[in-house]
């Protein structure tokens, strides 16, 4: 495909990486559903969360996967409604929900874990081995750079 030296977006960073946003989120949706697995990235990414720190609170699982504190509920909300999830108050503060992954979360975990890191290779499908490596070395650092500028940064959980 050849693209148009005209338009200067083709070449700027912030066009690329929403293009290969699209390109992971569509390869993620179409590879789950060829799978029979109804569940979206951000979805993945809280189960997996929840997963490593049983009993995480929802703010820190915002944190924990880089999400926007204020929709996270919405996620946790829906992971719930398909019995992946549950929340309970905290004994220690009834205003904190305390996120635990059920068996169906583990099971569906470990079902859509392969899928997952095909979609991984996939998406840089045009890359050979040492370029996707470089990739994601560069895009690592990268992101950690613009980490404090982000809406949403990423703060690694860290159980109080």
């Amino acid at each position: 495909m050849s693209l148009d030296p005209e338009i200067a977006i083709y070449s700027m960073p912030g066009h690329l990486i929403r293009r290969l946003n699209q390109v992971a989120v569509s390869l993620f949706h179409d590879e789950c559903a060829r799978a029979g697995h109804d569940l979206t990235p951000v979805q993945y990414a809280a189960l997996k969360a929840v997963q490593k720190h049983p009993g995480i609170d929802q703010v820190s699982l915002a944190g924990a996967i880089a999400y926007d504190r204020t929709t996270i509920g919405g996620v946790v909300a829906r992971l719930e409604e398909k019995g992946l999830v549950t929340r309970a108050p905290a004994p220690e503060d009834r205003r904190v929900r305390r996120i635990a992954i059920t068996p169906a979360g583990v099971a569906l975990v470990g079902a859509i874990d392969p899928i997952v890191a095909r979609i991984q290779d996939l998406m840089l499908d045009g890359l050979d081995a040492e370029e996707k490596a470089l990739f994601v070395r560069l895009a690592a650092k990268a992101a950690a750079a613009g980490n404090d500028r982000s809406r949403a940064p990423l703060k690694p959980y860290a159980p109080r």
